[in-house]
């Protein structure tokens, strides 16, 4: 290979890439992020994961990020018995999730990594790409999600509720006394409700979400992207690695994809750390390896729950009522999921 600038070049300056050039960095590497062009997206509400909240903390961005703490989460169906809980204290953590704004995230993050930016590519060793799907085997969900921020009597508290209705799942997510919506609907009914007046959106979204949430008064900032899965065939490459949006991208029921990509990341730089040579075929397939099950795993589970909790029949909600029921008496499983959807396949990242 020519004579390298770098140790290694990140591609990629959203939060995964900037995350992933940041620790790095941390672990002794010359690092340079390509810069790329700055965004401003519409609102775009994120739940943060703790294992994400102490990742983020060992790179210095968790300070001063406004976020919102989830204490509790309610899972439920529409039009059918079957109900869950999970909570902090049960699963042993101070908060299940924290809620922000994917776009304030963003931002602190390409701000730590400034020093980092360089405008054109440069040569490195190793090459770690964390955008754009390549290479990708990808499936179409027959659904759009509507994005919004809601309004609601009484204030969104720090519960979060998931419920599972006969056109997708709905999630509420408090966000600073307000509910952050992400509303999975087939393409013409998501379109539709995010152009509508407004007491028809609220008078749908009441319908949809129950009582236990409050009464939606208001709701701000409607916006609609298709839903599609993505994974990658291979997440290494002749002196190159693949994370975040490059090697997956998930339907967002259960807020999994931002929180995979910031494991992807961090443990990027715990497997290179002390490596002679960062893009050496060892090093990437020992990386590769060790993100496999957590990878897989979440993917698998992501994709059951987008597709496995559609459909009104009654042979349907009774499974999801037995699913929920069952959850809901057995504390051990019940916290094995919350953990596991936290961390990963280990207890911490």
């Amino acid at each position: 290979m020519p004579a390298a600038e770098a140790d290694v070049f990140v591609r990629g300056a959203g939060p995964v890439g900037c995350a992933a050039a940041l620790a790095l960095s941390h672990a002794g590497f010359k690092v340079a992020l390509l810069e790329g062009q700055a965004r401003t997206p519409a609102f775009r509400p994120i739940a943060l994961s703790q294992a994400s909240r102490l990742i983020l903390e060992r790179l210095g961005a968790w300070q001063g990020l406004q976020a919102t703490p989830i204490e509790s989460i309610e899972v439920s169906q529409a039009g059918g018995f079957g109900r869950t809980r999970f909570d902090a204290a049960d699963a042993g953590v101070p908060a299940l999730g924290y809620v922000t704004d994917y776009g304030v995230l963003a931002e602190k993050l390409r701000l730590l990594a400034q020093a980092l930016f360089r405008s054109e590519s440069i040569p490195a060793r190793c090459t770690v790409h964390a955008e754009g799907v390549a290479d990708a085997k990808e499936q179409r969900y027959a659904q759009h999600a509507l994005v919004a921020l809601a309004h609601a009597e009484p204030p969104a508290q720090h519960t979060a509720f998931e419920r599972f209705t006969p056109e997708g799942p709905l999630a509420l997510l408090p966000f600073g006394g307000r509910h952050a919506v992400v509303w999975s609907l087939p393409p013409a009914r998501a379109q539709h409700l995010a152009a509508c007046p407004e007491k028809e959106f609220l008078d749908a979204l009441a319908a949809a979400a129950g009582r236990r949430a409050g009464s939606p008064v208001k709701v701000e900032m409607r916006t609609v992207q298709p839903l599609v899965l993505r994974v990658r065939r291979a997440r290494i490459a002749p002196r190159a690695v693949y994370i975040g949006n490059a090697a997956q991208t998930l339907h967002p029921v259960a807020g999994q994809g931002l929180n995979l990509g910031l494991r992807d990341a961090w443990d990027l730089a715990q497997a290179l750390r002390g490596a002679a040579d960062p893009g050496g075929a060892a090093v990437l397939e020992a990386y590769a390896a060790s993100r496999r099950l957590d990878a897989a795993a979440t993917i698998r589970v992501t994709d059951l729950l987008a597709r496995g909790f559609l459909g009104s029949s009654r042979v349907a909600r009774a499974a999801r009522g037995a699913a929920l029921t069952a959850l809901d008496l057995l504390p051990a499983p019940r916290r094995f999921f919350a953990r596991r959807m936290m961390f990963g396949p280990s207890a911490l990242p």
